[in-house]
């Protein structure tokens, strides 16, 4: 049996998926002065996508802990492939970098990041600092700094892929960074301002978040096909006790590239 994933198929579920919870999270922010609905417990603190531990931070956090996996698996191949004995007509100065630090670091990243959907670790680094404006959050100071460290030791790694690739890895990235710091910016302003219980606080922070969510779903719609690009199958096998023979294959699983 061979079960085949490619992101044309899964596409529209993923963003069938996400335009729900960013409709339903609108819905109960506009309703809520309309209805008076209450914002401490009920459907508003459920869906919105303003409040943690719910239905779209759950929805998030297993997003970018699939991207993990996903990266986790890419990082896994390269280093086989790194290991494996070169061909003997290519030396192995000249063999292609794999980069597999570069892809582990980034399995680890998105699985903090997922963790900090949840707990928002990221909350407590605006202790640090006491800034005002746009600047209200100013956990965005150390992060806009992280994010340049980021960007030059992975500046070799961004070059070495495929231009296809790169121009949509760097899309995804920029669109979730636009909504999780950029965004941080025009809400802080606001929040400083005129507090987080209003429609305008809501509404700003609800495109933050879906930007984030598309950012996240495009890339994992963009490893899939790395994947399929690469030929990544999953093989389940059949281990009879006590036998020494080759384990018999009894499912396949590959990813298809995006045509």
């Amino acid at each position: 049996m061979q079960i085949t994933v490619s992101s044309r198929k899964l596409r529209p579920i993923l963003l069938g998926i996400m335009a729900l919870i960013i409709a339903a999270g609108l819905a109960v922010e506009v309703l809520r002065p309309i209805y008076k609905l209450k914002r401490r417990s009920g459907i508003v603190p459920l869906l919105s996508l303003s409040y943690e531990q719910n239905v779209p931070t759950w929805y998030s956090a297993a997003l970018l802990l699939t991207c993990a996996l996903l990266l986790a698996v890419i990082a896994a191949g390269a280093r086989a492939l790194e290991r494996a004995p070169a061909p003997a007509p290519a030396p192995a100065p000249a063999r292609e970098e794999r980069h597999v630090a570069h892809w582990w670091g980034l399995a680890a990243g998105f699985t903090y990041i997922s963790l900090d959907e949840v707990v928002s670790f990221h909350e407590a680094a605006s202790g640090l600092l006491t800034l005002s404006g746009v600047l209200y959050f100013s956990w965005v100071v150390p992060a806009t700094a992280l994010l340049l460290l980021l960007g030059l030791a992975y500046w070799k790694f961004l070059a070495h892929l495929p231009l296809p690739v790169r121009r949509r890895f760097l899309l995804c990235g920029g669109i979730y960074v636009a909504g999780a710091v950029g965004m941080e910016l025009p809400l802080g302003y606001w929040t400083e301002r005129e507090g987080n219980n209003n429609l305008g606080y809501a509404l700003i922070d609800h495109v933050e978040e879906a930007l984030e969510m598309l950012g996240v779903n495009l890339f994992l719609l963009a490893l899939v096909d790395y994947l399929g690009a690469q030929g990544a199958s999953v093989r389940f096998a059949k281990v009879q006790a006590g036998s020494a023979s080759t384990p018999e294959p009894v499912a396949e699983g590959a990813a298809e590239p995006n045509p």
